[in-house]
């Protein structure tokens, strides 16, 4: 008789490599020492290429900048632009004074403008000018009278870029030395506003050590080096451009091409075309965007070796096309969220392609998960769905300025409880199911979205596909599809879906008279603004 051992959903990830133990300045100054001469930015745009110590130089001279027009400790900077080359220098040039950037989302209105300066307490604002359909300048003078704190706005590509620069320029290089001096790893550093769907957004702040080694850790599992190029066609607004992205590059000393100042497929194929680009990275929908892109098929994609597809639950018929069609064999998937600086699990590039193409991956080093009932707090057995929660280094400092939702998110004993539901297979490795708020009971049966998602992605005809629960007074609540056809094909009300499965229909009247999805029908990922 064989004895079944059950074993529980927790796992710890490896101990290698270490740990860095430096702030960001000190850090990017180290690797931008060794690797002087080497390519360290590139923005397509404008044509613009600095090496690591022409970085350095134009960091320095943007930080004392700052100090030159009153920027102290712990100050907040904002930053409300899309992807350019100044995000990059600010970012760096605000970690060496130790000013705490804030990310603020280029989409957002100006009541959402108001509330992040306000609730960071933001005293300078760097800000783009205009982008797509929004008018930068006239929000902030909108927004003036209602933000008290906010004492100086600088428009990039103005004078008052220049101005910026200009007003350190007495000061010695040394100030930005001594500033540095005072400063720790474990220093709040960077506050980034997580989705408001319920209320205000929250600020999920992170120090120097959060996400310093979170994009050290997440591209050297992509076995990353000084010879690599990464695109990085994600915002620098979200922890995939500005921590897996800039912070993944400076700390292996390799290039950072910003392809456009937003996401546009045809852009980014060309820079990693051109650029000779080794990695990508992208949301599900950019990668679907690229790979249903008319021209796709001219462009050099030859350099490509790997890259990281996250933000979204990634479809497995999409990874696989990264691999076949993109030549991206050693794409990488990550999942984590904001607060957890973000990566908490990712699959390394010499897992099989099962592993890789239809996981999350397994505990990142140094990071601790578990999988929990949502109802009793107890870890659940392995393969048995329930909340995802993880501690380590990577967990937030807190939300900013709010200790009773810190409290809500962050346990006593340090796990961050994300509300993610997934499942830990009996190998480590995780799969994500869904949101416990999106959890459908329908009829008192839990359907998970993302595995009906899964299915309909299968279906030649549909491109991108969203799941969500509806009402239904018969069952409590009813699944709705939003679905995004290929282009010139049609869906009538799912009857070409039953067709695949059951054979032809034998009663017109099932597809209600032909009326289907619309051809331009379209699910809007939120993490591709203006997509």
């Amino acid at each position: 008789m064989r004895t079944l051992i059950l074993m529980e959903s927790h796992a710890i990830g490896e101990t290698t490599p270490a740990l860095i133990e430096e702030t960001i300045g000190k850090n990017f100054e180290r690797v931008a020492a060794e690797n002087a001469d080497r390519e360290a930015l590139v923005e397509v745009a404008s044509g613009r290429r600095w090496s690591y110590a022409e970085l350095n130089a134009d960091i320095d001279r943007a930080a004392r900048g700052l100090m030159a027009v009153g920027i102290e400790k712990g100050d907040r900077v904002g930053m409300w632009s899309p992807n350019c080359a100044e995000w990059t220098l600010i970012q760096y040039a605000t970690a060496k004074i130790g000013a705490i950037l804030v990310n603020v989302n280029p989409a957002y209105r100006t009541h959402e403008l108001t509330y992040v300066l306000n609730q960071a307490g933001i005293r300078l604002l760097v800000s783009a000018t205009e982008f797509k359909t929004s008018d930068y300048r006239s929000m902030v003078g909108a927004v003036a009278e209602e933000v008290p704190n906010l004492e100086r706005v600088v428009f990039v590509g103005t004078t008052d870029w220049d101005h910026l620069l200009a007003a350190g320029e007495h000061l010695p290089e040394s100030v930005v030395r001594d500033r540095m001096r005072t400063l720790q790893n474990t220093d709040p550093i960077n506050i980034q506003y997580t989705s408001g769907t319920t209320g205000f957004p929250k600020g999920a702040t992170l120090s120097h050590r959060n996400i310093l080694n979170n994009g050290y850790i997440t591209t050297d599992l992509l076995v990353f080096t000084a010879e690599d190029r990464l695109c990085i066609p994600v915002p620098f607004y979200h922890c995939f451009g500005m921590v897996m992205g800039n912070l993944g590059c400076t700390t292996h000393g390799a290039t950072m091409i910003i392809p456009a100042p937003g996401f546009d497929p045809a852009a980014t194929l060309q820079a990693i075309q051109d650029e000779r680009c080794t990695a990508v990275y992208g949301v599900p929908t950019m990668f679907i965007a690229m790979q249903n892109h008319p021209d796709f098929a001219r462009f050099d994609l030859t350099s490509l070796r790997t890259g990281i597809m996250a933000g979204a639950v990634c479809p497995v018929e999409v990874m696989k096309r990264c691999v076949s069609d993109m030549n991206m064999a050693e794409i990488s998937i990550a999942f984590g969220m904001t607060e957890t600086s973000p990566v908490a699990c990712q699959t390394r590039i010499d897992d099989d392609l099962e592993r890789r193409t239809a996981t999350i991956g397994r505990a990142h080093p140094h990071v601790e998960i578990k999988i929990i009932d949502p109802a009793t707090g107890e870890t659940v057995e392995r393969g048995t769905p329930g909340e995802f929660c993880t501690r380590g280094y990577s967990v937030m400092v807190g939300y900013w300025n709010d200790a009773e939702k810190s409290l809500d998110a962050i346990d006593s004993e340090g796990w961050m409880h994300t509300g993610d539901l997934a499942v830990m297979r009996e190998d480590g490795y995780c799969n994500i199911v869904g949101r416990i708020k999106d959890m459908v009971i329908r009829g008192g049966e839990n359907v998970y979205p993302r595995e009906v998602e899964e299915f309909l992605h299968a279906h030649p005809d549909i491109e991108d596909v969203q799941v969500i629960g509806v009402p239904d007074e018969r069952y409590g609540e009813e699944l709705c599809a939003w679905v995004k056809l290929r282009s010139g094909a049609r869906c009538c009300c799912g009857a070409r879906l039953r067709e695949r499965e059951t054979g032809p229909l034998q009663d017109p009247a099932l597809c209600q008279g032909g009326r289907g999805v619309p051809d331009d029908g379209y699910w809007q990922d939120p993490q591709v603004p203006n997509a």
